[in-house]
């Protein structure tokens, strides 16, 4: 299956910094974006040591099979899915000791969604509410659980989601990368189809920008760097009241000739627990 891809991050209209990181890594077919919080230069460490440590560790055991895996590994998934998970555990541990050696990025954390793709299927796992959504025969589809103490009060049936909205409580997490030793990673896997589009992205695009009209962005704007690009354009638009990162993938089109498969290679673009506990500033 080709893969094609774009990416943007943006500092966005009213902050002073960009405290949201990607990282891509193509010969994997591995993308990962992070939020970070903990204010100004912690935050954009935090998420800095997060895509880095899961970009790392998956291409070390790429390498060496061998490599072991951090938390609880489960039977009913993949091994690529399994060591996914083992990504996040891993980030969780940089972040916490960088907080713990020294005491001004104490409280520093992150949010993290990340995919890996082999064939047709799609291996996530997530901590936070950065979240992935799935595109496919023009719905759109989300696939991760925020972990957010709104998003749970919406599980209880405490807040609608109309409320949870408009709540001054939307910016406090349940669970993230960081603020304490251990956590509790949340994998999955689906299948990934011709003509299926992936969006991960942090919450400055989804506090902007309705599921609805980023459905339609993704429909509109079939090149992933061209939707990529109109969905930041879209936040900053509506506001821009955070930073925002979007990573759009799609399966490119297979192409008979020999001109068009020396033609499909992969875009990008290079900008380089259940207590209420951390806020994102």
């Amino acid at each position: 299956m080709q893969i094609e891809f774009g990416a943007r991050t943006d500092v966005g209209r009213t902050r002073a910094n960009n405290e949201d990181n990607y990282r891509v890594v193509p010969e994997l077919n591995l993308f990962v974006v992070s939020d970070g919080m903990g204010g100004e230069a912690q935050g954009e460490l935090a998420s800095a040591l997060a895509v880095e440590s899961v970009a790392h560790h998956c291409l070390a055991a790429a390498n060496d099979l061998s490599l072991p895996f951090f938390g609880e590994r489960r039977a009913d998934q993949a091994e690529k899915t399994n060591r996914l998970a083992s990504a996040l555990h891993q980030a969780n541990k940089a972040i916490h000791d960088a907080a713990l050696q020294n005491p001004q990025h104490h409280g520093m954390g992150a949010t993290l969604v990340a995919a890996w793709i082999e064939d047709q299927r799609l291996s996530l796992a997530h901590v936070g509410d950065s979240r992935a959504y799935l595109l496919r025969a023009g719905a759109l589809e989300q696939l991760t659980a925020d972990h957010s103490l709104v998003a749970e009060q919406v599980r209880q049936g405490i807040l609608t989601p109309q409320e949870a909205e408009i709540s001054n409580l939307r910016s406090v997490l349940t669970r993230a990368l960081g603020p304490h030793e251990t956590v509790q990673v949340d994998s999955d896997e689906h299948l990934f189809l011709a003509g299926d589009a992936l969006l991960l992205c942090t919450d400055g695009l989804t506090r902007m920008v309705s599921d609805p009209e980023i459905a339609s962005t993704l429909l509109t704007h079939t090149g992933a760097q061209e939707a990529a690009d109109r969905l930041v354009e879209l936040a900053n638009e509506y506001g821009g009241e955070d930073n925002t990162t979007v990573v759009v993938v799609r399966t490119a089109p297979e192409s008979k000739s020999w001109l068009g498969k020396l033609r499909r290679t992969p875009r990008r673009r290079d900008e380089h627990d259940t207590d209420p506990g951390p806020r994102k500033t």
